[in-house]
């Protein structure tokens, strides 16, 4: 590739076909936007879905380049962009839904409030690996539940890409952890300081008995969806108890929740992207984790495989395997 108008770029054409590497036309920062020189796009299921074209809430019509985050440098800003420098690093969940072209490429045109300043203590692959999950787990613990240092916090899923953060991040702000897994993943679990409970041999009862005298969690942040909502709702905290989840996405009985009077809400971490209003908060988010990051209160998983725009295909493969030791990233 000699022309400096064009790049890379990893396009999927029709719904389960191989990425492709391309040279396409390198983006132009419009007003509100800088250029980023994309380092590392992590991998998310998301990408998996919109690419077997299940992923109709998405907005991200084929053919297309996959990838919503990412991590990088500053090449050039539009019009209008006086906080970003030439040279800045940054990351953010900013690509690759909405039409919008993703993060599997050498560049991309970024609206700067999506952005903030790479954590100076983690890689770029680190730092790729982060953004939706991270935001993912603040809206609802810290948004949504505003979880505080007197909380007993149920994460479902505490060894996957959004438990494992809202783990680290219910601990950072002084709650008491808990989280669900598989004995496999017990040992991941208590390493980030949350009490493991096997959702195969306990049941919702015996564990809300063992750990809250009966009483239930404060706050229950459910990142499975289907079976484990149900079972959510019967093991928040009557009056004060806030179900959260990520994948609130089926036909539920509100009954168990109801009868505790408790509260619940969604997260869908998308909405900024495909509706342009709260992009500020994606920002603001990202910014106040890395602060997190830099006082060594949260680290993402890392998968130890490494992968590059040519090597794309095997990443997503042991994604939609459910191998993966980790968080997956593709090094640009």
């Amino acid at each position: 590739m000699t022309d400096s108008l064009e790049m890379l770029a990893l396009i999927v054409d029709s719904a389960n076909a191989p990425l492709r590497l391309a040279s396409i036309p390198k983006p132009v920062p419009e007003a509100g936007q800088v250029l980023v020189r994309i380092i590392a796009s992590g991998v998310n299921p998301l990408d998996g879905k919109i690419r077997a074209g299940q992923a109709a809430h998405a907005c991200q019509p084929l053919p297309a380049v996959l990838g919503m985050d990412l991590a990088g440098i500053v090449e050039a800003h539009g019009a209008g962009v006086s906080d970003w420098q030439v040279g800045d690093e940054v990351y953010g969940m900013a690509t690759g839904i909405g039409g919008q072209q993703g993060s599997l490429a050498q560049f991309a045109a970024v609206d700067t409030r999506l952005l903030a300043r790479k954590p100076v203590n983690l890689s770029m692959a680190e730092t790729a690996a982060l953004p939706l999950v991270l935001i993912t787990a603040w809206e609802g613990l810290l948004d949504r539940a505003r979880v505080q240092t007197d909380h007993k916090v149920l994460i479902h899923g505490g060894a996957g890409g959004v438990g494992h953060v809202a783990v680290q991040l219910a601990r950072a702000f002084g709650a008491e952890v808990f989280a669900t897994g598989s004995a496999r993943q017990q040992a991941i679990i208590e390493s980030l300081g949350a009490t493991f409970i096997d959702y195969r041999q306990q049941s919702v009862e015996q564990y809300v008995e063992q750990h809250t005298a009966g009483e239930g969690f404060d706050i229950v942040y459910d990142t499975v969806g289907g079976e484990t909502l149900d079972a959510s709702f019967k093991a928040v905290r009557t009056y004060q108890g806030h179900v959260l989840s990520c994948l609130g996405w089926g036909q539920y009985s509100l009954a168990p929740l109801s009868f505790r009077a408790a509260s619940y809400s969604g997260v869908f971490a998308l909405l900024p992207l495909l509706t342009g209003r709260g992009r500020e908060r994606h920002g603001q988010i990202l910014g106040e984790a890395a602060k997190l990051i830099e006082a060594g209160l949260l680290k993402p998983l890392l998968d130890p495989r490494r992968f590059t725009l040519q090597t794309a295909e095997a990443a997503y493969d042991l994604q939609a395997s459910g191998a993966a030791q980790g968080r997956l990233v593709i090094e640009i």
